[in-house]
């Protein structure tokens, strides 16, 4: 007995110091590598399964798998470029936000895009439905979360249909986010007729198998390489208010057909080699060519990249904002570059404000939100808060051009650890589609002030402050 308990020290010892140093070398801020440094030496037995469980913000594997989707389409001589580059921007023509985001999305900036935009739950899902009835060659779905309801049922009982008639129907959904519909007759159901559907499988790989912090986060449909829709509605009764525990649900999405839908498509085959180990046999049918429609970049992001992609989308967005930036996220819990950017933003005379829910998920993500609303307050930030039933919808708008709409919210777990896209269009009317939808928001909306604060309890403050410690982890 004496003899395992010394090997048992011995060996968490050992892994609490070879995981200090990989701490000190890969974590990505001082703060977080001295915490995980003074926790794994001291207490090994317990930081040491933590740290392999939760503490790699790295994704290790995925950016090589991508880049061999790029490579096999090119090899393939596959339509990829000759599709999308036709529709392409010049460089020299790009807004500020487009040149720089550029090399990180990937991609090209397209015209002759038609976007429609999908308030709330209904529409959404009829778009989307409409969408897979009337598909013809194949369907691309990835979502995070599909429920094993009456919603999930009458998607799945659509593709097995689309299956039957002899298209290529491709599903992924997160088993984190979907763990209940991985164990559902419904998804044993779909796959004994015919759909092709997997788990995106972020526990694959050598470095990946103990990790259960990353997530496929994206919700996207690409039909025939015509239409995608993307942002921020999952599969389920909830997200058409149809929960009595929720109650109605503030969400947007939006439907796009044109070149960009190549892009997503493309996103779409890096996902499904990794989830599967296959190479996903794209066909693009070539769009009309047209220097009409609006200049979309579709911006995908991942934990995988050598940057914090959709931090430095929206530090960019920030920073390009010359007289307007309204932000919605349900889950606004920012680092402090962020906080500063956004300061400076308002001390450059941008009317700034940020829309978050009333009633947020869960009792730490709210502290966490009156805690960073504390922050922003004194350099004139407006803060309202959504209050008929939960906002979900991850909408930024700047100036009186540009908006982004997408999966990503503004939290460390976007930025770092989880797989989302965002489409950001540059197009004045519909700039003005989505500043109607905010104006309507806002006015459901209660502006924070400081007075709230000094209505709060005596224990409030130092919830905010605890809650703010776990603010990485969010």
């Amino acid at each position: 007995m004496a003899q395992v308990f010394a090997l048992t020290v011995t060996v968490f010892t050992l892994l609490g110091f070879v995981s200090a140093i990989e701490a000190v070398m890969k974590t990505r801020t001082a703060q977080g590598a001295v915490a995980w440094v003074i926790v794994l030496l001291t207490f090994p037995y317990i930081a040491v399964p933590i740290y392999w469980i939760f503490g790699r913000t790295k994704f290790d594997g995925y950016v090589e798998q991508r880049k061999a989707v790029e490579e096999a389409l090119k090899s393939s001589q596959q339509a990829t470029s000759d599709a999308i580059w036709p529709n392409s921007v010049n460089t020299d023509d790009l807004c500020d936000t487009f040149r720089t985001l550029l090399p990180l999305a990937r991609t090209a900036v397209t015209v002759g895009n038609d976007i429609d935009l999908l308030v709330n739950g209904k529409a959404t899902h009829s778009a989307l439905m409409d969408a897979i009835h009337g598909a013809q060659k194949h369907i691309y779905l990835v979502y995070y979360i599909i429920r094993d309801d009456h919603i999930g049922a009458e998607l799945i009982n659509a593709l097995i249909i689309k299956a039957q008639q002899g298209l290529a129907v491709h599903v992924i959904y997160d088993e984190i986010g979907s763990r209940a519909f991985a164990r559902s007759p419904l998804l044993n159901r779909a796959l004994s007729r015919g759909v092709k559907i997997v788990p995106f499988n972020t526990t694959r790989g050598r470095r990946n198998r103990f990790q259960l912090n990353f997530r496929n986060h994206r919700k996207l449909a690409c039909v025939d390489s015509r239409l995608a829709l993307l942002g921020g509605h999952n599969i389920g009764c909830e997200y058409l208010g149809q929960d009595p525990k929720i109650g109605p649900w503030r969400d947007t999405h939006i439907q796009i057909q044109g070149p960009s839908v190549l892009a997503i498509e493309l996103t779409f085959a890096a996902d499904w080699r990794w989830a599967t180990g296959e190479q996903l046999q794209l066909s693009f049918t070539k769009p009309r060519e047209s220097r009409h429609g609006k200049q979309v970049l579709i911006f995908p992001s991942d934990p995988s990249s050598e940057f914090e992609e959709a931090g430095l989308m929206y530090h960019q967005l920030i920073s390009d904002a010359k007289q307007r930036l309204w932000i919605t996220s349900p889950y606004f819990v920012p680092d402090h570059s962020i906080i500063s950017a956004l300061q400076l933003a308002v001390l450059r005379g941008v009317d700034v404000r940020v829309m978050i829910p009333h009633n947020p998920d869960g009792p730490v993500v709210a502290m966490a939100n009156w805690s960073y609303t504390k922050e922003l307050l004194p350099a004139g930030v407006k803060v309202f808060r959504y209050g008929p039933g939960f906002m979900h919808q991850k909408v930024t708008l700047v100036d009186d051009y540009l908006c982004a709409i997408g999966t990503a919210n503004f939290d460390n777990r976007s930025f770092k650890l989880a797989f989302e896209i965002t489409a950001i269009i540059n197009d004045k009317d519909f700039a003005q589609e989505v500043q109607q939808m905010l104006e309507a928001d806002f006015a459901s909306a209660t502006e924070v002030s400081r007075q709230h604060f000094h209505q709060r309890p005596i224990w409030f403050r130092p919830a905010m402050a605890l809650a703010r410690l776990l603010s990485p982890v969010l």
